[in-house]
């Protein structure tokens, strides 16, 4: 799938013309980026600090309640 920018959405490759353009308005599609693993990192860190977190709060409610 490609970005058209001009329309705000994807265009599949099967709707791309011959030239590889936009169907709609004929712009020329820019290729989608991957996700940096930096993000990914960062992402993956927050789920497992989330976890503790939360682990460590329901074992302060078991011992306070």
């Amino acid at each position: 799938m490609a970005w058209c920018d001009t329309c705000d959405r994807d265009v599949t490759d099967d709707d791309l013309t011959d030239g590889g353009a936009c169907p709609t308005c004929g712009a020329t599609l820019v290729e989608p980026q991957p996700i940096p693993w930096k993000f990914r990192l960062m992402i993956g860190a927050t789920v497992i600090y989330l976890g503790w977190r939360l682990y460590q709060g329901i074992g302060w409610l078991i011992h306070h309640a």
